[in-house]
């Protein structure tokens, strides 16, 4: 009735069989939440009202058609939030403020206007609005939210006028853009603002951005290339990663650090250009850089970072200037076509995994200033003949010359202490290694398949031989194990069927199980009672 001017908060929330509703003029107010989960197909809205509220029409997915008269001037937030049937909308120039999320999820909303009486897109406004294929934003917008236009997964173009000053994060992230121009406005791209814009082919940056945010332009598989001005200072982390089509790129002398990856997957980079201003290239930065054949790393950098380079199978080679301090864990991993590689004085320490599966990789000296090199360091390096190891080495850790195949000798220095686990299995063309009196231990599979390994010293310096230490060494043909050792592991000489002759001390007080399963020397030391029976039985 037209008595009623006020229609309270909530006042036919979820009345789900309401279709339609005549709104009377005398009305002046809609509350919060009014008409919150109804099934209203249309409504009209009286001249009366000057602000529809919060949560309005939230989730009135039957909702295809509405008139907002010129009375009103703001829309609140959530107002037509998952209206999932509205196609459009006419936003009348009396409006000064749309709510955050007003049109979210409103995925059958094809077109709006927005009137140049707005200074602001608030954040979400248009999120995962799917059929959306065109917006103008007039001159007076000052701002993009954050998630403005996320997912708008049809807009395939959009012009940003020079009134924008700031773009939010993932604002255009999963939209068809194919190129877009950055107005001389803008400072900051932010964090994941084009992130999968898997149409995008070229951008326009100005000399205007200082900074480039976090995953900005995160698979875009569509770049092939891109201009960074020198008024960038930073590139953020994830700024590029697997932008499958990107072959080049400049990287400014602005720039001071190349970020955790930067360039991660990007498998058509052939090459880059870092300059004498960055410091540091962080971790996992070109990782699967498959194309990328040589770079050239200046000498401002001190560190290069975990996963750096690693699946970069076209490299070559790589300069290592004398200032940096350490490779970082897997960070030349499985970079199957290098051949060679200089590590400078500088260089303290080599991480895990570092060198992993370099199988062109024929030698490599270790300098003095080294004190570690990590697990499975040179692991699966299947053409490395020869390495020199420095004195500075406590340590050779596991699986570290795991699967060497080509190498046929080794000198280990007196300042080893311990071989580590899986240290030298399976390398197959091991015939001698000299085993220093420092070493106290061997690992568990320490010469786990050295099919050419003919004999081998152990120091009295061991005290325990670990499990299947030298299983299927099958040309070991003698071993004298000292009176220190007092612990032969389980497996430990398995398949060693050319042993001939092998001393047993008094000083070991445990054997480990089916130690001598398969021995050639399996009779004679059947008959030493020391030995129990379970030393000749399969595991």
């Amino acid at each position: 009735p037209i008595s009623i001017i006020k229609l309270g908060d909530y006042c036919f929330y979820g009345c789900s069989s309401l279709k339609s509703i005549n709104i009377p003029s005398s009305i002046n107010e809609i509350g919060y939440g009014c008409f919150k989960r109804c099934l209203l197909k249309s409504i009209n809205i009286p001249s009366s009202i000057n602000e529809i509220g919060d949560d309005c029409f939230y989730e009135c997915k039957s909702l295809k058609s509405i008139n907002i008269p010129s009375s009103v001037s703001k829309i609140g937030n959530y107002c037509f939030y998952e209206c999932s049937s509205l196609k459009s909308i006419n936003i009348p120039s009396s409006i000064t403020s749309f709510g955050n999320n007003c049109f979210y999820k409103c995925s059958s909303l094809t077109s709006i206007n927005i009137p140049s009486s707005i200074n602001e897109i608030k954040n979400n406004c248009f999120y995962e609005c799917k059929s959306l294929k065109s917006i103008n934003i007039p001159s007076s917008i000052s701002k993009i939210g954050n998630y403005c236009f996320y997912e708008c997964s049809l807009l395939t173009s959009i012009n940003i006028p020079s009134s924008v000053s700031e773009i939010g994060i993932y604002c255009f992230s999963r939209c068809l853009l194919i190129l877009i121009n950055i107005p001389s406005s803008i400072s900051k791209i932010g964090n994941y603002c084009f992130d999968k814009c898997s149409s995008l082919k070229s951008i326009n940056i100005p000399t205007s951005v200082r900074e480039i945010g976090d995953g900005c332009f995160y698979e875009c598989y569509s770049l092939t290339s891109i201009n960074i001005p020198s008024s960038v200072s930073k590139i953020g982390d994830g700024c590029f990663y697997e932008c499958s089509s990107l072959t080049s790129i400049n990287i400014p002398s602005s720039v001071s650090k190349i970020k955790n990856n930067c360039f991660y997957g990007c498998y058509s980079l052939k090459s880059i250009n870092i300059p004498s201003s960055v410091s540091e290239i962080g971790d996992g930065c070109f990782y699967e850089c498959s194309l990328l054949t040589s770079i050239n790393i200046p000498s401002s950098i001190s560190k290069i970072g975990d996963d750096c380079f690693i699946y970069c199978i076209s490299l070559t080679s790589i300069n290592i200037p004398s200032s940096i301090t350490s490779f970082g864990n897997n960070c030349f991993y499985e970079c199957s076509s290098l051949t060679s590689i200089n590590i400078p004085s500088s260089v303290s320490e080599i991480g895990d995994g570092c060198f992993y599966k370099c199988s062109l990789l024929t030698s490599i000296n270790i300098p003095s200033s080294i004190s570690k090199i990590g697990d499975d360091c040179f692991s699966r390096c299947s053409s490395l003949k020869s390495i020199n190891i420095s004195l500075s080495i406590s340590e050779i850790k596991n699986n570290c010359f795991y699967e060497c195949k080509s190498l046929k000798s080794i000198n280990i220095p007196i300042s080893i202490i311990k071989l580590g686990d899986y240290c030298f299995y399976g390398c197959s063309s091991l015939k001698s290694i000299n085993i220093p009196s420092s070493i106290t231990s061997f690992g568990n599979n320490c010469f786990y398949g050295c099919y050419s390994l003919t004999s081998i010293n152990i120091p009295s310096s061991v005290s325990k031989i670990g499990d299947d230490c030298f299983y299927e060494c099958s040309l070991l043909t003698s071993i004298n194990i000292p009176s220190s050792v007092s612990k032969i592991g389980n497996r430990c000489f398995v398949y060693c069927m050319s042993l001939k002759s092998i001393n047993i001390p008094s000083s070991i007080t445990s054997f480990g199980e089916s130690c001598f399963y398969g021995c050639g020397y399996v009779e004679e030391l059947s008959q030493n009672k020391r030995i129990p029976r379970k030393c000749f039985n399969k595991d």
